[in-house]
């Protein structure tokens, strides 16, 4: 049989009618961390996708690290979300609810002067912009063991609330350099307890987190996002094929609803050498539905199926600019090109006005 984007594909319980994933993408158009009705426009515009991922979500305030992100922590922010999942399950989409916690990539002045915090007190490299301007990232706080459970806590009440708010599912944001994956590699965790040293050790948030939501929705009802290559905010690990090999492997055994692996972009390329490719290194060791991500054409994700490099295909900037994307590849048709002006401004432009094909 061959496979390729336009096949159907179980996904958990539920059938996609294709295996074009939208990609989750941070936009920034929440007031005060609430999903407005302009979100719902969005994500319902696309909702032809196989699946919907929702943009990075706060599990709690100390979670921030951007301007205008959403958050899951509050009924208010619950009650803004089931006007998107509503309208978006009322085109016929799916989507599930992305999880966050932004540790070390932040800044006081988003935190109500909070210090941010980390496995270890060790900066991130680069700027934020902020209520007080662009400014360089601080000097995490170490988190106390103690609290290590509380944030395990505040993503177990984010699944919950995501269940609330009638999403399909939630993915675990482990990518990016953000908190998930600051505990699992070694240029950022320094830590001489049970959460740092050994690969073991430092997986040992995820699995955490994963047991957690998984007591809500069931493993088959999450899936987690890694990038192995991700050099942002000054990442790096030591031997990152161990690394996410251990954590694949781990993995393995719970029966997630998928793994979302990101394949290294440009400026990952230019920082360093990496990883490269990252899906098939992997593919033979994660058993379960993997997707993957990399500014992929129709013509490359159709190869990467066919090939059986991946089960399913997820998409960002094409899927940002093009909200028919599904139907724009079925008909060959030419895309629209992305604004990178607007990703993450406010309003409508650049965010609800793409065009459609006539």
């Amino acid at each position: 049989m061959n496979i390729d984007l336009f096949s159907p594909v179980n996904l958990s319980s539920y059938s996609l009618p294709n295996r074009i994933v939208m990609a989750p993408m941070t936009r920034l158009r929440a007031t005060d961390s609430i999903p407005q009705s302009l979100m719902a426009t969005y994500y319902t515009q696309r909702a032809s996708a196989g699946l919907i991922v929702t943009e990075c979500t706060m599990v709690s305030p100390m979670s921030n690290g951007y301007m205008n992100c959403p958050g899951i922590y509050s009924p208010e922010q619950i009650v803004g979300w089931q006007q998107v999942t509503d309208a978006v399950h009322k085109a016929g989409g799916k989507i599930f609810l992305q999880l966050w916690h932004c540790g070390r990539i932040s800044h006081s002045s988003l935190l109500n002067g909070k210090q941010p915090v980390a496995p270890s007190a060790k900066a991130p490299v680069g700027e934020l912009h902020t209520p007080v301007g662009k400014v360089t990232m601080e000097t995490p706080r170490a988190l106390e063991k103690s609290e290590i459970s509380e944030i395990v806590e505040q993503f177990r009440v984010g699944a919950e609330n995501a269940k609330a708010a009638n999403f399909d599912g939630i993915e675990l944001h482990g990518a990016f350099g953000y908190l998930i994956d600051q505990f699992l590699q070694d240029g950022s965790n320094q830590r001489t307890d049970e959460y740092g040293g050994s690969i073991e050790n430092r997986a040992r948030f995820l699995l955490e987190i994963v047991e957690a939501v998984s007591s809500v929705w069931g493993a088959e009802r999450v899936g987690v996002k890694l990038s192995p290559s991700n050099t942002f905010y000054g990442m790096v690990d030591s031997n990152p094929q161990a690394t996410f090999s251990y954590v694949l492997e781990a993995l393995n055994a719970i029966s997630l609803a998928y793994v979302h692996l990101m394949e290294p972009n440009e400026t990952d390329l230019k920082n360093r050498a990496v990883l490269n490719p990252v899906t098939p290194l992997f593919r033979p060791i994660y058993h379960g539905t993997l997707i993957t991500n990399g500014n992929y054409t129709k013509d490359s994700a159709n190869a990467a199926l066919a090939n059986g490099q991946a089960d399913i295909v997820s998409f960002g900037k094409s899927f940002l600019a093009n909200p028919d994307l599904p139907e724009r590849f079925k008909q060959n048709a030419p895309l629209n090109e992305p604004d990178f002006q607007t990703f993450y401004s406010s309003g409508e432009e650049g965010y609800i006005d793409y065009p459609f094909l006539t």
